[in-house]
């Protein structure tokens, strides 16, 4: 038996065998499990099996992290195994259903949680997005790639259309993916978030001011297919059944464009405005505070869940400036998460929690730190203190320097140097450099428990 079908069979058994289970599914990082009573688990077991890096409860879910690529691996295991004892499982309801409150999470969260499930499904896109407008970056440099960018200029000119094709279409996208979110007709959103973009509003005068295409960003989209949606559930009700599919629809657009333009897309200008110049403001203005608290509460944000209220402040600030100043200095968070676990490495004597750091620092340093943080500096307490110390230096310097991405989010750590703006890669990698020494520094003088064997 394979290491992923011994995992796989040792979780079943320890989360009380294939009965027990009522929900299984699994994120980037974790698989996560749901089960009838919770007396039939046997956790101290499942925290010392090979290959788990840590455990979280969030709610009635109990989520094993196992690390990229390995938790969907593992649950496919699973799922077959529990397809073979003949023990069903509601998956689909599942993904479906939003989680319990997370153990640290606060009153705002699950709303935020469900204002960045819009963007969610996007990532892939910006990730792709960015890394391509970083290799054009590159090409453009003749030190780098030398005369490449003026001898094949229609080359650079189709990775510039690869790459921005999904800011072409970022409003269509949200509005979709926000019905679906709000529970309304996903095209329909589309249709209102097209309405909201469409050239031709150039040409319209309305109260004695020419109307903006695209005005309010995804913060207009998403005041707009909210509203979309309210109506057009209500209609639904109150819609007699042989005409309903007909005029809800049409009286939904209609009141809804109606209300869009007059009313919402204004405000949604409003709103985008005075985020994009807020933390643009901050940022120039707040130098090292400022970098230094926003990296240095990251962490305890996430931990809480309102770090998702940040998901249209990046989308805003590309949309707006077509750079993200925020996102470089959020990473550092992360990064000092690198310092503490080598720190912790080099301490401690436990060689279960050594041999979890050397399998957790590599994607720990390419950006993906639930491992390190669930399963090395949380548990531990004070290591966590010293990576959020670490990471509030590392803001402190990227802010300072003004680092920024040409990303929304997606990436972070190492990889995200990839497409930091021209002129300001070295400074990242500094940033980086001194953020994992600050963290290893702060954790070293601050110690911890070294958990016994």
């Amino acid at each position: 038996m394979d290491k992923t079908n011994l995992l796989a069979s040792q979780i079943l058994q320890g989360v009380g065998g294939e009965g027990n289970i009522s929900k299984l599914e699994n994120c980037m990082t974790r698989v996560r499990v749901e089960v009838h009573d919770d007396a039939r688990l046997d956790l101290a077991h499942l925290k010392t099996l090979e290959g788990i890096k840590g455990y979280v409860k969030q709610g009635e879910q109990h989520q094993f992290i196992v690390g990229p690529g390995a938790a969907a691996k593992v649950v496919d295991a699973m799922r077959a195994l529990l397809s073979e004892a003949g023990a069903p499982i509601q998956n689909d309801v599942a993904r479906n259903k939003a989680s319990a409150k997370a153990k640290y999470s606060a009153p705002m969260s699950g709303a935020l949680r469900k204002l960045a499930d819009v963007f969610i499904p996007l990532i892939p896109a910006f990730i792709a997005s960015g890394l391509i407008m970083g290799i054009i970056n590159l090409l453009k440099r003749p030190d780098i790639a030398g005369s490449i960018a003026t001898d094949f200029p229609n080359i650079l000119g189709l990775l510039a259309i690869f790459g921005g094709a999904v800011f072409a279409i970022m409003n269509i996208l949200v509005g979709v993916n926000a019905a679906r979110v709000f529970g309304g007709s996903q095209a329909m959103g589309g249709v209102m978030a097209g309405i909201l973009s469409s050239p031709a509003l150039a040409q319209i005068t309305l109260f004695g001011e020419t109307l903006q295409p695209g005005r309010g960003g995804v913060i207009a989209v998403l005041l707009v297919v909210a509203l979309m949606c309210w109506l057009e559930k209500r209609l639904r009700n109150l819609l007699p059944e042989s005409v309903e599919l007909i005029l809800n629809p049409l009286i939904t657009t209609l009141m809804t464009a109606t209300l869009a333009i007059v009313i919402l897309q204004p405000l949604g200008g409003i709103i985008s405005d005075g985020i994009a110049h807020g933390v643009n403001i901050a940022i120039d203005k707040g130098g090292l505070l400022v970098g230094a608290v926003l990296a240095g509460a990251f962490l305890p944000l996430v931990l809480s869940g309102l770090h998702q209220g940040l998901v249209p402040i990046h989308v805003e600030l590309i949309q707006a400036h077509g750079s993200n100043p925020l996102l470089p200095i959020l990473a550092m968070a992360g990064v000092g998460q690198v310092g503490a676990a080598m720190a912790v490495y080099m301490k401690t004597r436990n060689a279960r929690l050594k041999k979890v750091i050397k399998g957790a620092l590599p994607v720990g340093i390419l950006g993906i730190g639930e491992p390190l943080i669930f399963g090395v500096t949380l548990p531990l307490g004070r290591p966590f203190i010293g990576a959020c110390l670490g990471g509030a230096v590392g803001g402190a310097l990227i802010c300072y320097w003004k680092v920024a991405t040409v990303i929304t989010f997606g990436i972070s750590g190492l990889p995200l140097a990839l497409t930091i703006i021209s002129g300001k890669v070295m400074l990242y990698l500094a940033g980086l450099v001194i953020t994992v020494l600050a963290g290893f520094i702060f954790t070293w003088l601050m110690g911890f428990n070294d958990p016994e064997e």
